[in-house]
């Protein structure tokens, strides 16, 4: 175990996603995510289910498919709640339509919350659309490399300043991207 030995402690919540990138056969790509929530013991609701969900049944399992291009842009939404806590949960799901014509790229977590967050969505497909971006985006990097690679349209790659290791004064921006690297750290003192 990555993570050091925990104390004595019992299972009450386990959450699961899941995503997967394709590759279409018609070019665009379809990134899918689904997300499971389950109890370790059974839980009274007197919305579903004969008034109880069964330990480790779904109180939550949702999908989401976002069909994309190669520039991100979303050409096809689905989104589905096979379970929720409240007969009425599935009813929203529509509205995940309005992602359609929005692009995978700066800005987009708040502008999906704009859209489809609060009551006009539903908490945990909004949750999922992170990691189905995040999918989205290592999906497609390499195709995209390949057609334009980092840099060489003459604008500053997208992962400088991401996170520590493309630190604009780091080591791997001056090996891939010298164009762009600042001084190293030692410099800025």
């Amino acid at each position: 175990m990555p993570l050091s030995n925990p104390a004595p402690r019992q299972l009450i919540h386990t959450r699961k996603v899941e995503c997967r990138g394709y590759a279409r056969d018609d070019g665009l790509w379809d990134i899918e995510g689904h997300l499971v929530d389950t109890k370790s013991y059974d839980l009274p609701n007197g919305h579903r289910r004969d008034g109880v969900i069964r330990t480790g049944e779904p109180l939550h399992e949702m999908w989401l498919r976002l069909t994309v291009d190669i520039d991100l842009k979303v050409h096809a939404v689905e989104a589905v709640t096979e379970w929720g806590p409240y007969a009425g949960c599935a009813d929203i799901t529509p509205n995940f339509q309005r992602l359609k014509g929005l692009t995978i790229k700066a800005g987009w977590t708040l502008k999906t919350r704009e859209l489809v967050g609060g009551v006009e969505g539903c908490t945990h497909l909004v949750e999922l659309l992170g990691p189905v971006a995040t999918t989205a985006f290592q999906t497609i990097y390499s195709a995209r490399e390949k057609l334009r690679p980092a840099g060489t349209d003459g604008r500053r790659p997208g992962l400088i300043g991401t996170c520590h290791m493309y630190a604009p004064d780091g080591a791997i921006v001056r090996e891939r991207w010298p164009r762009w690297a600042t001084g190293t750290a030692e410099e800025r003192g």
